[in-house]
């Protein structure tokens, strides 16, 4: 396909580690999946916690369809090149006045991927603003050395370990505000964080991982991603269903074998039993 992206957009990117927001659907568009994942949340406790965060194109054909979406993939192609797998979706959910927030830190050091290609786009299902906790980012950071992390488990930081950069300079950092329907790119190893949701409404985040099939899990054996567009030669992950409807008992018993790779990959090297997921 022909190139989405400017020279100078994909430069930008190379430099700074993230794209700013860019539309994906209408907001005609984004209504019924709100209304979907809240209904799912109902019918489910309340708000996703756990396993029901992870992995939900498994459950629901019209995010399996949304991954897909073409704008989205010719964005992502882009960077990564024309063959795209999509290792996780998780939902990033602050409920309004809450105090719930991200800490800095960088995905790369928790999720055992040998890629610097790794892009995750973050899709706004309500506005993502300085008010109700966007997300901020520390621009060149994915091209510097790693950053030190520590874990802190605190009970407010959406982080499955509370793991925390400490030192990072605010004045440094960027906010990426995300209207409804559009979304951010960002790149694996750019260090990022967000405050907590100080509006009405809640602050509603999909962020979906897309990877290119050359690359390799450390943490885990039994991996698995999604193959979105292009060919898989390597044969890394363990290709995973696509729903052909919501509920899809097939794609169900998939999305739960996978709750304990999720595990052993985000908790490697510590006993994960004894924290919350």
């Amino acid at each position: 396909m022909g190139k989405h992206l400017t020279e100078e957009q994909i430069l930008r990117f190379n430099e700074d580690g993230y794209l700013p927001a860019f539309p994906v659907a209408s907001p005609d568009q984004i209504a019924p999946m709100r209304s979907k994942l809240e209904e799912f949340e109902k019918d489910n406790g309340g708000v996703l916690r756990g396993s029901n965060r992870f992995k939900n194109h498994l459950l629901f054909k019209w995010l399996s369809d949304f991954i897909r979406t073409p704008t989205i993939l010719d964005t992502v192609e882009d960077i990564i090149g024309p063959d795209i797998l999509v290792w996780s979706t998780d939902w990033w959910i602050k409920e309004p006045r809450s105090s719930q927030f991200v800490s800095w830190h960088q995905d790369s050091q928790y999720w055992g991927l040998d890629t610097d290609k790794l892009v995750t786009v973050w899709v706004a299902l309500s506005p993502s603003t300085k008010a109700s906790g966007c997300m901020r980012v520390l621009p060149g950071s994915h091209t510097g050395p790693d950053l030190q992390h520590e874990e802190t488990y605190h009970d407010d930081n959406m982080l499955t370990r509370g793991q925390q950069i400490t030192g990072i300079d605010e004045d440094q950092a960027v906010n990426l505000e995300v209207d409804t329907g559009e979304a951010t790119l960002f790149a694996f190893r750019i260090a990022h964080a967000s405050h907590p949701n100080q509006t009405d409404d809640r602050r509603i985040g999909l962020a979906i991982r897309y990877i290119p099939p050359n690359t390799r899990q450390a943490h885990s054996d039994q991996d698995s991603a999604a193959l979105v567009r292009g060919t898989d030669r390597f044969g890394s992950f363990e290709p995973e269903p696509e729903p052909r409807y919501d509920f899809d008992p097939v794609a169900v018993e998939f999305h739960r074998k996978t709750e304990e790779v999720r595990r052993q990959i985000l908790y490697h090297g510590t006993d994960w039993k004894s924290h919350r997921t």
